[in-house]
């Protein structure tokens, strides 16, 4: 399934959002762009590489407080971008 897909409509960011990708238990931290997002998912671009960022849960900071967050399971893995569906809390 390719990442044109959508079950949700999809807002895109031109140069991307800035978002932080954190395991759910702290053990490791990736730096990422949102490069789309719906109401039930989004798109990252991976600074770097994807081959260290293990599949299954984590967290997605969205802001540099950490307030604005949300819980993400990876879906998809192409390249350097990774497609994620939000988690219910």
């Amino acid at each position: 399934m390719g990442f044109g897909a959508r079950k949700a409509q999809r807002v895109r960011f031109e140069g991307g959002y800035d978002a932080v990708m954190v395991a759910t238990d702290g053990t490791w931290r990736r730096s990422c762009k949102m490069r789309d997002v719906s109401a039930t998912g989004a798109r990252l671009k991976v600074e770097g590489t994807n081959e260290d960022v293990p599949g299954g849960e984590f967290l997605l900071f969205l802001s540099a407080n950490g307030r604005v967050n949300r819980r993400c399971e990876v879906i998809r893995l192409t390249g350097d971008e990774i497609g994620v569906r939000f988690l219910k809390n």
